[in-house]
């Protein structure tokens, strides 16, 4: 109970959730680059069974078993030479630093992401436990946030919303308010319901007008997941938000990067800023800035 004490200072706790959130951050970089990867492993490996079975009912050849491949194995390596990283190599943000950002064996670089992962899962557990304090609510709103960061970059990476994520964020979403940690339960099971129609409405009305798809099913779960956190009256701010910053970065794009207007800009970074910022400050959003806008 003294540890849990001192733990719980306004001086130490920030400190202490910055270096936890450094080596999550750290983690995530991991699970950013082989999830996608997992799931393609995966999707091969079904595929290669439904050949089997269908050039060969009777008894369908077995497809060659690969290498394990997950988040645990094998070690992490260069992407380039193959050097296995050593754990002084690994240390969060301070390896890349130290390293000046190659590899130490053959020279190459190493994406400026994997210290910007590290440094934001640092930096967002450090202000959620400024915030919080000592609570299961900074607690949930860590996981929620980092759920985000790591939904975003592989949006980015692969226009892909891994269930693998956004199922379990939606369960433990409505876990964390069965005591109305971020919202009351009803009122998190009704932002699941309406999180999920409302992008699933608005995807057929699109469907059947133009008759192109305008986003992926993986946004209709991710917003069922904020929905769940949040609460349904946080959904308009959400969608609000995520319209106007993904407006902006679209028009931008188009604009100063030759970005094609028929290639497809992931949503869900945009969802999941949104939900950030309304899990954080969405109150005071709603109070003082929506009330203008009526």
């Amino acid at each position: 109970m003294v540890f849990l004490g001192w733990l719980g200072q306004p001086a130490v706790l920030p400190w202490v959730a910055l270096g936890i959130g450094l080596c999550v951050g750290s983690f995530l970089n991991v699970v950013i680059h082989r999830l996608p990867r997992m799931m393609e492993r995966e999707w091969r490996t079904q595929c290669a069974e439904l050949a089997a079975a269908e050039a060969s009912p009777a008894s369908p050849a077995a497809p060659p078993a690969e290498a394990p491949y997950n988040l645990w194995v094998p070690r992490s390596a260069c992407p380039s030479c193959d050097h296995r990283i050593a754990a002084l190599e690994n240390v969060p943000l301070l390896s890349w630093l130290w390293l000046r950002g190659k590899c130490s064996a053959c020279g190459a670089t190493i994406s400026l992401r994997c210290p910007v992962i590290e440094l934001a899962g640092g930096v967002v557990a450090a202000y959620v436990a400024s915030r919080y304090g000592l609570t299961l609510a900074a607690l949930g709103a860590t996981f929620f946030c980092c759920c985000l960061l790591a939904l975003a970059a592989i949006d980015l990476d692969t226009q892909l919303l891994p269930d693998d994520i956004t199922l379990p964020l939606l369960w433990t979403g409505l876990a964390f308010n069965l005591g109305a940690t971020f919202a009351p339960l009803g009122a998190a099971v009704i932002g699941a319901m309406a999180g999920y129609l409302s992008l699933w409405s608005i995807y057929w009305a699109f469907k059947l007008v133009t008759g192109k798809e305008g986003m992926g099913h993986g946004d209709f779960k991710l917003l069922a997941a904020i929905g769940a956190w949040l609460g349904w009256q946080m959904l308009p701010l959400v969608l609000l938000l995520s319209a106007m910053v993904g407006a902006i970065v679209g028009v931008s794009l188009i604009a100063f990067t030759r970005h094609g207007r028929d290639k497809p800009i992931p949503f869900g970074p945009y969802l999941a800023a949104a939900g950030f910022i309304a899990l954080l400050w969405g109150g005071d959003i709603a109070r003082r800035w929506l009330p203008l806008l009526a």
